[in-house]
């Protein structure tokens, strides 16, 4: 109970300490007072803070919560906004402002939307009042805020995202999602509190869903990196229709051993056409390298390398596959347009043309 209590007296003070330290660098702004409700009551303020603006009184109304995502966020909103109403003098202005660890874009705009400042632990901050107009933007995450994005995308939860991805308005009780993607319930049930905090899903009487599944794959985009792997160049003399005959042939069908994928600018060709480059790109397993290099001819090289293949760590790149036409298997479309995304300028304009055929949802 108490490292609990010290935990949110911790709270308290580096909100404190964060809006003295915003607020004294305006020299016409004096602060007589900051109170802090350490009693903590429900529907109170954080944070009472008491200002002299060229001799006028104004009133800082500030909600400190623990987690800044949009489904805490919301809540505090409409504390905000009820205490306003209740409590606070008319005849003195008011400003209202939410505090958290990290206030991410989404959010901040939430706030201006609904006329509250805001002010995070990471810098970022927005409070307007008579004539003063406070605004600064600081670039990087929080290292807590990437981890739990990283989190969020690494391999055993990315397969509860895929199999939702695939049919975001569909939905799932934990238990469907676990046997469908096979990870625990336990880890779907993480991966179930991350999206519904971000508003990036919904639980309804039926099950979870996707609300926002534009968004998801916009913060998948950004985050992602090539899959962990050994990553091989090769060059072989085949090329056009021999070439063609010799892929289609090599690609292994679906489960079991042998496993072979178009992948990237290759596998958008098949999906969504719009860039031809010199290079083609596989995903394998290793019985499928061995088919590869005997279909293809390959052979190592240090430069120019016209295939390139990847043996992923992570199995479930292989089996998430989708047959465009018979006997040509690719990565599938969410896989290709994330492999896509971190491929130059050219592979981020074939993303975005993927995405616009294959991944839009109304």
């Amino acid at each position: 109970m108490l490292k609990a209590l010290d935990l949110v007296k911790s709270a308290e003070v580096l909100a404190d300490e964060a809006l003295r330290l915003l607020l004294g660098k305006i020299p016409a702004i004096q602060i007589q007072d900051i109170e802090r409700n350490t009693a903590n009551g429900h529907g109170e303020p954080d944070l009472v803070v008491r200002l002299l603006v060229e001799g006028q009184l104004h009133l800082l109304i500030c909600d400190y919560k623990p987690n800044g995502q949009p489904r805490y966020a919301r809540s505090a909103l409409l504390e905000l906004n009820d205490y306003a109403m209740r409590r606070t003098p008319h005849a003195t202005p008011t400003i209202l402002v939410f505090m958290a660890p990290y206030i991410s874009p989404a959010v901040r705009q939430l706030c201006v939307e609904k006329n509250v400042g805001y002010l995070d632990l990471a810098g970022n901050a927005r409070i307007a009042f008579g004539g003063v107009y406070i605004e600064r933007a600081v670039a990087e995450k929080p290292a807590s805020e990437q981890r739990a994005l990283k989190s969020l995308f690494k391999p055993k939860s990315a397969r509860v995202l895929r199999a939702m991805l695939r049919d975001p308005y569909r939905a799932w009780r934990v238990t469907e999602l676990a046997t469908v993607s096979g990870v625990s319930v336990g880890h779907v049930s993480n991966v179930r509190s991350g999206l519904i905090d971000r508003e990036w899903a919904c639980a309804s009487a039926a099950g979870l869903f996707l609300s926002q599944p534009d968004a998801l794959l916009d913060a998948w985009r950004d985050s992602y990196a090539a899959p962990a792997g050994e990553r091989m160049r090769f060059y072989t003399p085949l090329h056009g229709a021999a070439l063609e005959n010799a892929v289609s042939g090599s690609l292994g069908a679906h489960g079991g051993p042998g496993q072979t994928a178009l992948a990237s600018f290759s596998a958008a060709q098949w999906l969504a056409p719009y860039a031809r480059v010199g290079a083609h790109y596989f995903f394998v397993d290793r019985e499928g390298l061995q088919k590869l290099r005997d279909a293809l001819k390959i052979e190592p090289s240090a430069k120019g390398e016209n295939v390139v293949v990847t043996v992923p760590k992570d199995a479930e790149l292989l089996i998430d596959t989708v047959e465009p036409a018979p006997g040509v298997i690719c990565t599938s479309p969410i896989q290709t347009y994330l492999d896509l995304s971190i491929a130059g300028d050219r592979g981020m304009e074939a993303a975005e043309h993927l995405r616009r055929e294959k991944l839009t949802w109304t």
